[in-house]
């Protein structure tokens, strides 16, 4: 799981690039939309609790989620947001998900079809790159050792990372709420909970060259609007991120 929470960690980084574009919002919004389809309530809809807490995280204005909520549950009208997952290959033979909100199909897919074949990618047929992935529950948590490891896995945990100075928690997709609020309820200062893919395989990226090609693709796809989130199975060494 090291490269995919590398990945991970590339794209909290990259949050400050997103915010200055104005995109932030966007997908933030797009994402409590999709979850609000399931309740409009975060007490009752842990998706949506996890949507509107990446959204206060990043210092979205309270009158924008609330907007996004509405939207979501159809009070406001207009085209529903719909959640889709596009799969495809890169550079190198990467694999990666793409998972999209959005109201308009028609639009989103060639935007995200244009990225790939510009960076040397490709779209793939549904089913054909997901397989390499299991959906699982992933928290970040500040702090590492033992006794936190120990209370990650009494909660529920399936694996536990440290990096640095904060571990990584997975989980089985449906025990990421039971994991969470635990964690919550040990005094655990969570700095993110969230669903994600994580590859059952990675690939070692060792060419500086690919490396590039990959990365820029990667920046390409999550440019767009609609795209939420994405996912892949590739492992760069540190030195060709900074370079």
């Amino acid at each position: 799981m090291s490269g995919h929470s590398k990945w991970s960690t590339i794209k909290r980084q990259k949050g400050a690039k997103d915010t200055a574009r104005g995109a932030l919002f966007t997908k933030l919004g797009n994402a409590i939309a999709v979850a609000a389809r399931g309740g409009a309530d975060p007490d009752m809809n842990f998706s949506l609790r996890l949507a509107i807490d990446r959204a206060k995280a990043s210092n979205m204005p309270v009158a924008n989620i609330q907007r996004s909520i509405d939207r979501g549950s159809g009070k406001l009208g207009g085209e529903q947001i719909q959640e889709l997952l596009y799969e495809g290959y890169g550079p190198g033979g990467v694999a990666i998900l793409v998972e999209v909100a959005t109201d308009n199909i028609n639009r989103t897919y060639p935007e995200v079809k244009l990225a790939f074949s510009k960076h040397g990618g490709s779209i793939a047929e549904k089913g054909a790159v997901a397989f390499q992935f299991d959906h699982k529950g992933m928290i970040r948590v500040n702090g590492t050792g033992d006794e936190l490891m120990l209370t990650a896995l009494d909660a529920g945990a399936e694996d536990v990372q440290e990096e640095e100075n904060e571990s990584v928690i997975y989980t089985d997709a449906k025990e990421l709420a039971k994991v969470r609020d635990a964690l919550k309820a040990a005094n655990l200062e969570i700095t993110e909970a969230e669903l994600t893919y994580v590859p059952n395989n990675t690939i070692k990226v060792e060419d500086e060259a690919t490396a590039g090609k990959i990365l820029r693709l990667m920046d390409a796809i999550d440019a767009i609007d609609d795209v939420s989130n994405t996912h892949v199975n590739f492992d760069i060494p540190e030195e060709f991120l900074t370079n």
